[in-house]
């Protein structure tokens, strides 16, 4: 969400007349996007401005702007901490940035605009800015808000505090804003939002397996993601979705954050993990082979060693394709701040530790299933090792995903004969050949290529 946030500033800047720069020390304005869901990202956005208060000594026409969450949640604290700072931008003020940098220059005096608003039409009418028909991407995968906020109040998240209450966009300006992106040249979309499975539930629009089928149906769009998925919200019909929209990949991220009723329910999470496990089973008959993921917090205040015996067995019994587990934090304002018996860091981390390594396993063994399968590769351009090659280099490696959103790589075949930017966009079969523990490598089941660069 924050990288189509911070997507969405840079075009409203170019639209102002500024360019992007590489260096600090030739920019004439500074924005630095934050999140603050866990105190480590703050702790990083503290250091940075420190680093900060040098430029603008030397340069006191810079000037610094401090957006996103951590923004929000501070307000004027940060810039009596940082005085270097000239703008603290809300989550909700992001489209007034540059009248605010307009007053800025001629009242040379800081701004903080944290008002919060519960409604998001002027995000659009502000222009959501999508890429225009005729503005080429250089990006095949996009992002799109199509919600923002949330009414869950897990009592760990700090999101309803610094984005809002939960409300939805229109389903004609969501679609709208894809196609603009899909004639920029943006094969697969992924819609965004903190729970996507309420989307338009208060508003009485589009529900979003309905609003999912109207994207289905975008010419020129192969690909269609989406996150996050809240448990206690997904449906029948979202679940049958994955078995009826083609463009629909199969995966979905489903966080569960721990395996025990007890924990869940101090969570304020409103599911247990029986229900959890029954919607993995149902997501299964549909698609029996639908790539899951999932977040899992450990050392939440009052987590047992049984508690989180239970969370180990929950991933022995799922068997994700993939997790993001981090070390319970307290944040600012949420109630778990206040709850007795918080885990020594010692005993968060041991228990971080363990659900790797059980994880790390898990993956080896299903990564071992995929060889000598064939899979759809979206390619997304040259993998991370080609792009550490000497530019003598002979051979090309490129990356891509499957629909699971597994990374491929492979050797681009002498014969094809193409640039990588030919290349970017096209869907092609690849073979798997070997396995790794955060990817795979495979080769191109041989097709003949069109001068065009179109895959036949």
């Amino acid at each position: 969400m924050n990288v189509y946030d911070s997507g969405q500033i840079l075009k409203m800047m170019h639209c102002e007349n500024y360019k992007s720069t590489s260096s600090f020390v030739t920019a004439d304005l500074i924005i630095v996007n934050t999140c603050a869901i866990r105190e480590k990202a703050v702790q990083k956005v503290y250091s940075f401005l420190g680093r900060l208060r040098g430029l603008k000594k030397k340069n006191a026409d810079l000037i610094i702007v401090v957006a996103g969450c951590v923004a929000q949640q501070q307000g004027i604290k940060l810039v009596e901490r940082f005085p270097h700072i000239d703008i603290v931008l809300g989550t909700h003020a992001v489209y007034q940035l540059p009248d605010l940098i307009h007053e800025v220059k001629i009242k040379r005096h800081f701004i903080v605009e944290t008002k919060m608003s519960d409604h998001i039409d002027e995000m659009d009418s502000a222009g959501n800015m999508p890429a225009q028909a005729s503005e080429a991407s250089s990006e095949i995968s996009g992002f799109v808000t199509i919600m923002r906020g949330c009414d869950n109040y897990c009592t760990y998240c700090v999101v309803p505090y610094v984005r809002g209450r939960e409300v939805s966009r229109k389903p004609e300006l969501i679609v709208s804003e894809i196609e603009n992106l899909v004639h920029g040249g943006v094969k697969e979309v992924t819609l965004l939002g903190q729970n996507v499975n309420s989307y338009g539930v208060k508003e009485g629009l589009t529900s979003f397996p309905d609003l999912l089928a109207l994207v289905n149906k975008i010419k020129g769009l192969d690909r269609i993601r989406f996150v996050t998925s809240h448990p206690k919200d997904l449906s029948k019909q979202l679940i049958e979705a994955f078995g009826k929209l083609d463009k629909l990949c199969n995966h979905i991220h489903l966080p569960v954050q721990s395996g025990s009723n007890r924990i869940l329910k101090k969570m304020n999470r409103k599911y247990t993990r029986e229900s959890y496990l029954e919607k993995i089973e149902k997501l299964r008959d549909v698609s029996p082979q639908i790539a899951i993921t999932t977040d899992i917090i450990v050392g939440f205040p009052g987590e047992t060693d049984y508690d989180f015996e239970q969370t180990i067995d929950l991933i022995k019994t799922v068997r994700f394709d993939g997790l993001y587990a981090f070390e319970y934090s307290d944040r600012p304002e949420v109630p778990a701040t206040r709850f007795s018996d918080k885990i020594v860091s010692d005993i968060k981390k041991e228990r971080l530790q363990s659900l790797f390594k059980l994880q790390a396993n898990v993956v080896s063994k299903k990564h071992q299933s995929l060889e000598g399968r064939i899979f759809p590769v979206l390619i997304e351009g040259t993998s991370k090792k080609q792009q550490k090659k000497n530019s003598a280099s002979t051979s090309i490696e490129i990356c891509g995903r499957t629909s699971e959103n597994r990374i491929v790589n492979f050797d681009c075949p002498s014969h094809w004969g193409l640039d990588i930017d030919s290349l970017k966009g096209q869907i092609i079969d690849i073979k798997i050949e070997k396995i790794f523990s955060n990817s795979l490598w495979g080769v191109p089941i041989d097709k003949q290529i069109s001068k065009a660069g179109a895959l036949n």
